[in-house]
């Protein structure tokens, strides 16, 4: 598998992480809990095969981007955060980041 389609994958697996957290009630619910620990343990193991061949530095911002423009936009979706022009100007600008990041490792 491409060191890139891990390093995405392992970007979706952080987001289902931080969003299972909100489910978690502070790992006090079971179930929620192993998903979203789960999540995270298939994150982390995807990310460390990427690093085999991506600079850390990289692969960190850009799972870190992933991670976080994911969980913000699925905020807004899902959980009716605001959707504020300035919001989405710094979803576009991490977006930005993270392609550019891409490209310059190339």
């Amino acid at each position: 598998m491409s060191k890139w389609i891990y390093l995405l994958l392992a970007g979706l697996f952080e987001i289902v992480f931080a969003l299972g957290l909100k489910h978690t009630e502070g790992f006090t619910r079971l179930w929620p809990s192993v998903w979203t620990m789960s999540a995270a343990a298939i994150s982390l193991w995807l990310l460390t095969q990427a690093l085999r061949e991506i600079p850390v530095g990289t692969a960190y911002a850009i799972w870190t981007g992933v991670g976080a423009a994911g969980v913000a936009l699925m905020g807004m979706l899902a959980f009716g955060e605001s959707a504020s022009p300035a919001r989405l100007l710094c979803l576009t600008l991490i977006l930005a980041g993270v392609v550019g990041l891409k490209l310059a490792t190339s």
